[in-house]
């Protein structure tokens, strides 16, 4: 079963800024094939780390005010999120141990 969140404008905020766990956030769109390749990776580690982070997708075509507040130009575009503050900013496929590192960062 799959944990991350599907994200949009309205509800970003609400998950990702006043979340109280660390948040990986994957802007993706649905032509992007490199967005794709990474998708089960982002699956993976959403229920890997479920209830300890939070792995959200957010598509850059649905929601343009977001992708455009984060300056996303390209995409795959990850960033992670502690506190409400974003953290670190990846572009392009990564691999799921980069992700993992980021992310094991994050819970410490």
């Amino acid at each position: 079963m799959s944990n991350e969140i599907q994200l949009t404008d309205v509800t970003f905020e609400a998950e990702v800024i006043k979340s109280g766990l660390p948040v990986l956030v994957d802007f993706w769109a649905p032509w992007c094939g490199p967005c794709r390749m990474m998708a089960p990776i982002v699956e993976e580690l959403g229920a890997e780390y479920a209830g300890r982070a939070k792995v959200c997708k957010i598509n850059t075509d649905e929601a343009p005010d977001t992708a455009s507040k984060y300056s996303i130009s390209a995409i795959p575009t990850i960033l992670l999120f502690k506190d409400g503050k974003m953290v670190r900013e990846l572009v392009g496929l990564q691999q799921k141990d980069v992700l993992k590192g980021h992310l094991e960062e994050l819970l410490k």
